[in-house]
């Protein structure tokens, strides 16, 4: 695991954006910006991918640190900051929105009709067994053994 992942990985877990990162950095006078702060989450193989050094994680640890407990003259309390963090992620919206179809929606298209099924026989569901096929005829062994009788 290399000081990428783990930052990844960080800014997933307290659920931070770019800008706030930045303003982390900069708690500690490090400066990077938003596209420098992008190209360290980019996958290896992309032209832009950046690798992070020591110093910039070690600062942005260092800055952490200040962000969530604050200073000795004006200490936070670290949950009140990530439930912040929380309470600023907008909520997730539908991925097809419920009037898109709709009359006077966004496609200006009528809502399509759709016909209901009368309801089935649960019965007719129940799965019938299949008939057992005798592939091979009964045959009697006696172990090698002729037995008169």
């Amino acid at each position: 695991m290399n000081n990428n992942d783990i930052f990844k990985k960080l800014r997933v877990a307290l659920m931070l954006r770019d800008d706030q990162i930045v303003e982390i950095l900069e708690l500690v006078d490090f400066r990077m910006s938003k596209g420098e702060i992008g190209n360290l989450f980019r996958n290896e193989d992309h032209a832009n991918f950046m690798e992070c050094g020591d110093q910039v994680l070690r600062n942005f640890l260092n800055g952490l640190v200040i962000h969530l407990r604050g200073t000795k003259e004006a200490p936070k309390i670290p949950t009140e900051v990530l439930a912040k963090h929380r309470a600023e992620i907008p909520p997730r919206t539908e991925k097809f929105p419920k009037d898109i179809g709709t009359k006077g929606g966004a496609t200006g298209t009528p809502k399509p009709t759709f016909k209901k099924k009368p309801a089935s026989n649960p019965k007719s569901r129940e799965k019938k067994p299949a008939p057992k096929v005798q592939v091979v005829e009964k045959v009697k062994y006696n172990n090698g053994k002729n037995k008169k009788s």
